[in-house]
């Protein structure tokens, strides 16, 4: 079956791929233009997806054609599934019918749910309201799709759609190519038979809202808002209606609170008229959608809001110019550019209005500053915030200053802050990571009150109200006690229970960027205490397997054991393939492999044997781990391997979950040459670029030139390399040099330099060598 879906997926975008390129146009100044949002919309066909993944949710990259700006508060996309439960998207590529538009609030290529979201749907002749009835036919032939603009032509009602967006509204086109009658269709897309739809005829308007419910910690339970949405038509009409289920109320203004409600406007249209439509939203109230609708889109036409969009990406992309001779490359590094910034989502209305954290109990407001939710944690701290520190630093420390609001609303750091609620949905405590990378770079300061908030969640654990809630550190006190999570500790109160190597892996990484804010703000005694808990990886590594492996709290290792298996004490993945998860201590991990010579056989093994798996996010950091063991063209070649294989231009082109953009993510940082291992140490560890030329325009005003001659035409290899003139020998650059600017220039070959780089002080940081 996995061999005939992936024959099936590779045959596709040689068709997708030549409209793309007919409805574009390839100036080199466009980089906008270079991106297909259809990437990653149908099951992955990569490699390792199809020898790792368990089933349709881990090799699929879950990602919709997006049009919105970068952040914004709701993303517009053609509707195939009507439904906002959990690890079902709102579209898939495979799918044959459209049953409307959604104002989504989809967490990008996750495994989550969609909340608070609405639909609007054309259609002519007959009235039929429920989706699965009312849903067209379409033929991606006719689907054209970019961050700024999407159209399709829906095939049963003779209809063509446009689509366009701002932060918080989406501006509609309806061209009817046949006159009679035809209707528009809105409905709130609550599957707990909530919700509430009006029509204002006087108006030619359409009000209403869905309410949020959570999932994981407090499943089932209200989160205290709603998405609220106001519709606005171009065209007035007398005839109007509301419906439940097959029951139509023509006449009727509104209608709540029962399953599949929604409400319709009729008209006569003439052949080729086009009716618009403009969406104003909100997660406070009708109200304030309706004021975001006015700020936002009065007096603004379809053209222009689409110009507009447009420009607004094309500012972002072209803050990263690369140059080559391989345009399907830009087309996947700009579409991975993207994907990096759909999430975090914006929050608050356009004058700062939002409803609180943890159950949207009072109004608050962002003043000049924006708010974000939907934080996927642990995949974003790995690339997609670090990226942002990079390239957009003033947005990312809003984003912690949102996690740090968050904390003071609700008492306690979020750990999975999504739809405005703690979570506790994956492991770890990834904030830290994220807060500690901003702290470390400059981008952010941290308050004695804020830094209270971090210390909290190490060190202590929730009552047990608010531990059932989603807030604090899972096992925290087994973790404590032993160095390590014992197997005896099931994890019973968190979404992914048990996976206690994991945890502790992870924890262990966190407590070391939480030591590098501590010493950066004098604090000595935590500073300390902190770094020996960054060692409790050792605790769960068996030297006698190579590997890690569950453990007794008595300190025994379990016999259930094999390092090329899923285990139930590993997230996501194997003993094998989370050995390799300890970024703040390489060195560390080495020695207890028996040293360099060790490291390296075990790593050549880890590779032989195809374990490592780029569709999830624990092992991101394994290719690059040959730079700290005296091997760095190994690092070289894997990397530019996995760009290849896991990566490509068609539907299928993701490896899995892209997880908010962090696989994405991924893929920049690697075509630029270099990637943050270790989050919080402000390194970024050298791969060698994939472009000949690349401009990075930085936010502070200057700019980064990498030169690499021949590296776009498979010249991976790193002969030779100078910054600003002056020969370069380490594996990693620092994090301000690159803000400084300048030229760094890579003389690239087909062939590997086995002595560049190879000396132990030119190596990145590890904890034990410090």
């Amino acid at each position: 079956m996995n061999l005939s879906r992936l024959l099936k997926y590779s045959s596709i975008p040689v068709t997708l791929l030549f409209i793309f390129s007919c409805s574009i146009k390839r100036s080199g100044t466009n980089y906008v233009d270079f991106v297909n949002p259809l990437i990653g919309t149908a099951p992955s066909t990569t490699i390792s997806a199809l020898q790792h993944g368990e089933d349709e949710k881990e090799n699929n990259a879950q990602v919709v054609p997006y049009v919105t700006v970068p952040f914004g508060m709701t993303n517009w996309t053609a509707q195939t599934k009507a439904t906002e439960t959990k690890c079902i998207a709102p579209y898939y590529y495979t799918d044959t019918k459209i049953s409307g538009f959604r104002g989504s609030h989809w967490l990008s290529g996750s495994c989550v749910q969609d909340y608070g979201s609405m639909t609007i749907m054309p259609i002519s002749g007959k009235l039929k309201c429920q989706t699965e009835e009312r849903a067209s036919s379409f033929s991606h032939d006719t689907e054209k799709t970019t961050p700024y603009n999407y159209n399709v032509n829906l095939a049963d009602y003779k209809i063509d759609v446009n689509m366009t967006a701002t932060k918080r509204c989406g501006l509609f086109q309806f061209t009817f190519e046949n006159s009679g009658e035809a209707h528009i269709i809105v409905n709130p897309n609550s599957d707990e038979a909530e919700g509430f739809i009006q029509i204002n005829a006087d108006k030619n308007e359409i009000v209403g809202y869905n309410p949020v419910h959570r999932i994981y910690q407090g499943w089932g339970e209200k989160a205290g808002f709603s998405g609220y949405f106001v519709v606005q038509l171009s065209k007035s009409s007398n005839k109007f209606g509301v419906y439940q289920n097959e029951k139509i109320l023509e006449g009727n203004t509104q209608i709540s609170n029962l399953e599949n409600i929604g409400a319709y406007i009729s008209f006569m249209v003439e052949k080729g008229e086009t009716i618009e439509a403009k969406i104003g939203t909100s997660f406070t109230s009708i109200e304030q959608a309706r004021k975001n609708l006015e700020a936002e889109t009065k007096g603004l036409d379809f053209a222009k809001a689409k110009e507009n969009l447009k420009d607004n990406w094309e500012k972002l992309l072209s803050k990263v110019k690369v140059e080559g001779t391989n345009k399907d490359d830009k087309v996947k590094f700009y579409t991975a550019l993207y994907h990096s910034y759909l999430q975090p989502r914006t929050f608050n209305d356009v004058d700062g209005t939002y409803v609180s954290f943890n159950g949207g109990k009072q109004l608050m407001n962002s003043g000049k500053e924006d708010y974000f939710t939907d934080f996927s944690m642990w995949d974003i701290y790995r690339s997609s915030l670090p990226l942002f520190n990079m390239l957009t630093p003033k947005v990312n420390g809003q984003m912690m200053r949102s996690l740090f609001s968050m904390a003071e609303q609700g008492g306690w750091m979020p750990i999975f802050p999504c739809w405005n609620s703690y979570t506790s949905a994956m492991i770890g405590d990834h904030s830290v990571a994220a807060i500690a990378d901003a702290y470390m770079k400059n981008n952010i300061e941290i308050s004695d009150k804020e830094y209270s908030y971090l210390l909290q969640n190490a060190f202590k654990t929730p009552e047990r109200a608010d531990y059932l809630n989603g807030k604090g550190r899972r096992a925290l006190t087994s973790y404590l006690k032993y160095g390590y999570i014992p197997l005896e500790d099931e994890v019973k109160e968190s979404f992914h229970q048990g996976e206690q190597v994991s945890r502790t892996l992870e924890y262990a990484f966190d407590d070391f960027a939480l030591s590098q804010i501590a010493s950066k703000k004098g604090d000595t005694l935590n500073a300390q205490l902190l770094k020996k808990r960054a060692l409790n990886y050792q605790n769960v590594y068996s030297v006698a397997d190579s590997c890690v492996r569950g453990r007794f709290a008595d300190g025994t290792f379990t016999k259930d054991f094999d390092k090329f298996i899923r285990k139930p004490y590993i997230t996501e993945g194997t003993p094998y393939q989370y050995t390799w998860y300890v970024p703040q201590d390489i060195k560390g991990l080495m020695n207890l492999m028996g040293g360099e010579n060790g490291f390296n056989a075990n790593l050549d093994r880890f590779h032989a044997a195809k374990q490592y798996w780029h569709g999830n996010e624990p092992g991101h950091q394994i290719p690059f781990l040959y730079n700290y063991s005296g091997q760095p063209w190994k690092t070289q070649e894997l990397v530019s391997q996995i760009m290849k294989t896991e990566y490509s231009s068609e539907v299928g082109g993701l490896s899995g979950n892209d997880d908010a953009g962090q696989m994405s993510a991924w893929y920049v940082f690697s075509a630029l040459g270099f990637y943050p291992v270790a989050p919080s140490v402000p390194q970024y560890v050298i791969s060698g670029p994939h472009f000949d030329k690349i401009t990075l325009s930085l936010e502070n005003g200057k700019k980064l030139i990498i030169n690499a001659k021949g590296a776009s035409s498979g010249n991976n290899y790193i002969q030779k390399l100078s910054f600003n003139g002056v020969e370069y020998d380490k594996t990693y650059l620092d994090h301000f040099s690159v803000m400084n600017g300048g030229k760094l220039n890579f003389k690239m070959g087909n062939q590997p330099n086995k002595t560049w780089g190879t000396v132990q002080e030119n190596r990145p940081f590890s904890l034990s060598n410090q």
